[in-house]
């Protein structure tokens, strides 16, 4: 199975969330016009068309969305309750301010009016939800320093290639990189500068707080043209065609897995289990998932790797049964 073809649950879903208003609010749009708006291919668009009509608020047929794509024009029926905009919960309101409060803490982020129009706008709407939500502190520097954090925004703002002394952990060394720099961003929160590297000549995430210095060069750092940013919807860690292949048995338990990280295959076993393929480039993180899955999940291939990770597990288990 190609990479292309494998989609996670959790990307699928919020795609679907997504469709059902659009569709409902163009009644009677082309199917190619919809895919083409929608950023997917046809055959995407009507298998997601096939499963919405078995989802709806309950069981019985009037309570299930209605789909009609006969003549190559879509309709949409009975689905009222989620094609109109939702109201905002305490908790979801609170958990907003608090985003809003944190971004505005943001180092280099100089223009924080839209930000603060929002914020009030959401105290003003929400009464003691806005004073829960002033009693929590964020702290989101994630061990990066500012410093470091201020000089890749300049770097980005003002289009300066950056020289990075940078830490490898899975290979225990510091490389130094020219990067152009295209991004700073903030994925399950840690900071990571996005750019172009021109060691590896390609887009590449380096994770801030493992930026040991970071120069700003008095030289032009615009990306060349066939640099593109990645979609970060998956989360940071997106292999290359060159990145390793590894192997894991998954039992039933950590089935969820293959749901939440992008894997090349997926094949079914015979407890109720799994087999699965990724790629990654950075294997620390996998070894640490293993590890938390607490014997559910297994490295097969590379035979290195899998050692590792046991190693990794006996002398966890080694300095846990020291403890009295």
């Amino acid at each position: 199975m190609s990479p292309a073809a494998v989609e996670t649950a959790t990307a699928r879903l919020s795609r679907l969330l997504t469709l059902v208003p659009w569709l409902a609010n163009r009644p009677g749009i082309g199917v190619e016009e919809a895919a083409a708006g929608l950023g997917i291919t046809p055959e995407q668009l009507q298998a997601d068309l096939d499963l919405i009509y078995l989802c709806g608020y309950g069981q019985m047929p009037d309570e299930l969305i209605e789909v009609d794509s006969e003549g190559g024009r879509i309709v949409v029926r009975n689905a009222e309750t989620i094609a109109r905009p939702l109201r905002l919960g305490v908790d979801e309101a609170i958990t907003l301010m608090v985003g809003l409060r944190a971004l505005a803490e943001v180092p280099g982020i100089t223009d924080t009016d839209a930000v603060g129009r929002a914020l009030a706008k959401l105290e003003e709407a929400t009464g003691a939800a806005a004073e829960a939500a002033s009693r929590v502190a964020v702290d989101i520097s994630d061990a990066a320093s500012a410093v470091m954090l201020a000089r890749a925004r300049e770097a980005v703002e003002r289009h300066r290639r950056v020289q990075l002394r940078y830490l490898v952990p899975s290979r225990d060394e510091t490389t130094e990189r020219d990067v152009d720099p295209m991004r700073v961003v903030n994925i399950d929160a840690h900071w990571y500068l996005e750019g172009w590297c021109h060691r590896a000549q390609d887009t590449r995430l380096f994770r801030m707080d493992r930026v040991e210095d970071l120069t700003v060069l008095d030289v032009d750092g615009t990306p060349p043209p066939d640099a593109t940013a990645r979609d970060l919807d998956l989360g940071a860690f997106q292999a290359g065609p060159e990145d390793p292949l590894v192997t894991l048995l998954l039992a039933p338990g950590a089935r969820w897995v293959a749901d939440y990280y992008p894997v090349e295959s997926v094949t079914e076993r015979a407890d109720g289990g799994l087999e699965v393929s990724l790629r990654t480039g950075d294997t620390e993180w996998l070894r640490r998932l293993v590890l938390r899955l607490g014997g559910l999940g297994r490295v097969v291939e590379p035979a290195g790797l899998a050692d590792e990770v046991a190693h990794a597990a006996a002398a966890a288990l080694t300095a846990y049964e020291g403890i009295d």
